[in-house]
């Protein structure tokens, strides 16, 4: 039997402040989504964007952290093989997996802007993780 690494909640509220102060610090209106490595919600924060910005920050979250690859790699994939189309997925660039030590932990979804400024956004969140986990007193627990 195996230790897996999870997010904890306060590992996700700290990536989660990362990318609102990304956002804010731009001035960006965004939706933020973090979910863990089966897909599942964490985190959900609307930061004044508009409504269509909650699902796709989520289903953008949902592909990364299940294709364990941004969602730009996807959207590149899709537009070579449109079949992916039919997957219960969004490959649009915004989404990127959190990944720690070789574990594939979530993934943190973006959507509100332009698509690199949602995954800049993203990329906030990423490098906190990042960080989180050089720290010997810090970063995901067993789970």
């Amino acid at each position: 039997m195996r230790t897996k690494l999870a997010l904890t909640a306060a590992d996700v509220r700290q990536i989660a402040a990362a990318c609102r102060a990304e956002a804010e610090r731009n001035g960006w209106a965004v939706t933020i989504a973090i979910v863990d490595d089966g897909g599942h919600l964490m985190h959900l924060e609307r930061l004044d964007a508009r409504i269509t910005t909650l699902d796709v920050a989520i289903r953008k979250a949902r592909t990364a952290a299940l294709s364990r690859m941004p969602t730009l790699a996807m959207e590149q994939r899709a537009r070579a093989n449109p079949v992916l189309l039919a997957l219960d997925s969004l490959p649009l660039q915004g989404g990127l997996p959190l990944e720690h030590s070789g574990e594939f932990l979530g993934g943190i979804g973006v959507s509100g802007v332009l698509a690199p400024q949602d995954e800049q956004v993203a990329g906030a969140g990423v490098a906190v993780l990042a960080a989180l986990g050089a720290r010997p007193d810090a970063g995901p627990s067993p789970g």
